[in-house]
């Protein structure tokens, strides 16, 4: 493809999607360009309904562009990718199964032999910090220990790329910040990619590498924005960083720009 760098991992090349609906047509996005690099947390910023988790099934190859073009470490994605793995809001833990049991499907999918599957079981658990409740079922624990236990299962499938759909949407406050900084932990340690999608301001802005603000119906990027901090962050720490406060009232401003005028400080700082 022209004008892609040799590092650009994932890439959207002027990308369109438009679904069947009975007699009617409806565009989820529209003119889509932005490009990802091997090991970055890309966060897709924008409402519901503006067309972020449809980049998603793009990448994972669930459905195909309507135009344009989505790459995927230099060639098209063309049916199912088996290179990325996908989390959503909800756990979707099996109830009959134990924490460890849990973990253990995709290893068991894979046919790895139990020996190897125990081993890696082992590393996940203490990976998430679950290694005193590997045989609690998902009843019997907490609902932030259930996402731990969802993450782990992900990463038990051994993919580079993370697709994660609002996967922190429901928790409290404090809660989410915990996981959010395990996740951007345990992504830095294995260099994986991430795609992200959110519609927190705050999250976006802590987590992300690179956040791509989306506005309208059929979804546009309106604009893709770098991090300024560095890659090794700590999110408990943010709120007392200028640049932080800075960075989260740019995302604002072009997530909400009909408030501009009546909002000239969206964010103050609060440290």
């Amino acid at each position: 493809m022209e004008n892609v760098q040799r590092d650009d991992f994932i890439t959207f090349t002027d990308v369109m999607k438009t679904f069947q609906i009975g007699a009617e047509s409806h565009t989820a996005i529209r003119g889509v360009t932005m490009s990802i690099k091997r090991g970055e947390v890309a966060m897709l910023l924008g409402p519901s309904g503006c067309g972020k988790s449809t980049l998603l099934n793009l990448v994972a190859g669930l459905i195909g562009p309507s135009a344009g073009q989505v790459a995927y470490d230099g060639a098209p994605v063309v049916g199912l990718n088996p290179k990325v793995a996908y989390m959503t809001q909800q756990d979707h833990l099996l109830s009959w199964r134990t924490v460890v049991e849990n973990i253990s499907v995709p290893l068991e999918i894979a046919r790895l032999p139990r020996s190897q599957r125990e081993a890696r079981i082992a590393e996940l658990l203490a990976l998430v910090g679950l290694e005193d409740f590997a045989r609690s079922y998902p009843s019997q624990i907490s609902g932030g220990m259930r996402k731990r236990c969802a993450l782990a299962r992900l990463l038990a499938a051994d993919r580079e790329t993370l697709l994660l759909d609002e996967p922190f949407g429901a928790l409290d406050a404090q809660l989410r910040m915990t996981l959010q900084a395990e996740l951007l932990r345990i992504c830095r340690s294995v260099n994986l990619t991430v795609m992200f999608v959110t519609h927190d301001i705050e999250e976006a802005a802590a987590l992300g590498d690179k956040c791509a603000v989306f506005q309208g119906r059929p979804g546009t990027v309106a604009k893709i924005v770098d991090n300024p901090l560095p890659r090794d962050r700590d999110l408990m720490r943010l709120r007392f960083d200028a640049r932080h406060h800075a960075f989260t009232n740019e995302l604002w401003t072009l997530l909400t720009p009909d408030l501009n005028s009546s909002s000239p400080t969206p964010l103050a700082a609060t440290a």
